[in-house]
């Protein structure tokens, strides 16, 4: 768009002052703002919201536990190599995230998780992935979604360690969407004075990423039927598990979710239950108290934590989600320019414009919870001590036979 044109275009929106420096811009700055706020989607801000909805009326939801799982573990195991053998299912790896708050200034998945000798975090969840390829003899799919913040330190990353022995055909990176920030009053924030605020749009936004990338063709080209979404902070995580898929495929749940019984009540991870009768995700800091210490014969009632482990069925998910997912506004402290300075708050200024995979679980109507023993594969890394830390995931690493 011309200046003219992008001017009443954002008059419309209420967002002329994205064009407040315009005039001091040189031509190649003045292309790219144009850019920028032709590819910016001001529909998501326009909705601001910050009135919490109202949850619906909660109950347990029952799981495929421990238990059932040993009874039936040879007719999942059967159903889950076969899809696997016939290339049915991929793997998204979920590593758009930086390593800040372990005190690293790169990718988290980069982090070396070892102690006498070199471990990343992705090397790790790569050689999780082996011992599934070992059982099939075939390599599936990995889409890896990074950011733009740290796409290019990634792909080199993969690229300096040859890829972790994988093929290279079978590694595909692509990077997350992104959404505008905003003040509190809904005015989209200029992070320059030539560039738009702009953020990932979410973990929700995997699928639509990986859409928009243009890599949808490879799911359509090798009939990939199930996609199986994984975060990059669990260094125990279990990838195209064909135990879980059989599960999931042999209960004809459109999707699935690798559950652990929570440690306690006030641990923080999202609970899956019923909500109005439909498989949903709580997160931990809503949960009323009086469900979330609710015990029966011992045992918390609402005690399946997920552990950002998912499976997903394609068609469903193109059938369900397309623009259906809601947006959260994320208060935060955002750069910006304010009277020709860019300023960085120590305060929360605005909003982030986030879509949550939790919402994607909902909207398929139908999720299987699947118990996994936490101590083999539930080993977050997200604090440098403390719980779910890296202390902690290496004592479990150690526990479960890797050599650090």
């Amino acid at each position: 768009m011309d200046y003219e044109r992008t001017l009443s275009y954002l008059e419309q929106r209420g967002q002329e002052h994205l064009l407040k420096y315009y005039g001091e811009l040189n031509e190649e700055e003045r292309r790219i703002l144009l850019e920028d706020i032709d590819h910016t989607n001001f529909s998501a801000v326009a909705n601001l919201s910050l009135e919490q909805k109202k949850r619906g009326k909660l109950s347990p939801i029952s799981a495929v536990t421990a238990e059932d799982i040993k009874r039936r573990y040879s007719q999942f195991e059967s159903v889950g190599l076969d899809f696997l053998s016939q290339g049915k299912v991929a793997a998204v790896l979920l590593a758009g995230g930086q390593g800040s708050r372990l005190g690293f200034s790169g990718p988290k998945g980069m982090y070396n998780i070892g102690i006498n000798r070199k471990l990343s975090i992705f090397e790790q969840q790569m050689n999780n992935i082996a011992e599934v390829n070992a059982i099939t003899g075939r390599h599936f799919h990995i889409f890896i979604m990074t950011s733009r913040q740290n796409n290019d330190q990634t792909v080199k990353f993969f690229e300096e360690n040859n890829y972790f022995g994988y093929p290279r055909d079978r590694i595909h990176f692509y990077i997350q969407d992104v959404a505008p920030t905003c003040d509190k009053n809904g005015k989209v924030f200029l992070d320059r004075k030539h560039r738009v605020s702009l953020a990932p749009n979410g973990n929700g936004g995997w699928y639509s990423s990986l859409v928009n990338s243009g890599l949808a063709r490879i799911l359509e080209r090798d009939n990939i039927e199930w996609l199986n979404v994984y975060s990059v902070d669990n260094v125990l995580q279990r990838i195209c598990d064909p135990i879980f898929i059989g599960a999931t495929v042999l209960k004809r749940c459109r999707c699935g979710a690798k559950v652990v019984k929570k440690a306690n009540p006030d641990e923080k991870v999202g609970v899956l239950c019923n909500e109005d009768g439909k498989p949903s995700i709580i997160e931990y800091y809503e949960m009323p108290d009086k469900l979330k210490n609710k015990t029966r014969k011992g045992e918390l009632v609402y005690r399946y934590g997920v552990t950002l482990n998912y499976l997903f069925n394609i068609h469903d998910l193109n059938g369900t989600l397309v623009g259906k997912l809601p947006y959260h506004f994320a208060e935060k402290a955002i750069p910006h320019m304010e009277d020709g300075e860019r300023v960085i708050p120590q305060e929360p200024c605005g909003y982030k414009l986030e879509t949550l995979v939790v919402d994607m679980v909902k909207l398929m109507g139908s999720c299987l919870a699947f118990e996994v023993d936490r101590e083999k594969e539930f080993a977050p890394v997200k604090n440098a001590t403390g719980p779910d830390s890296v202390d902690t995931a290496r004592e479990l690493l150690i526990k479960n036979g890797v050599q650090l």
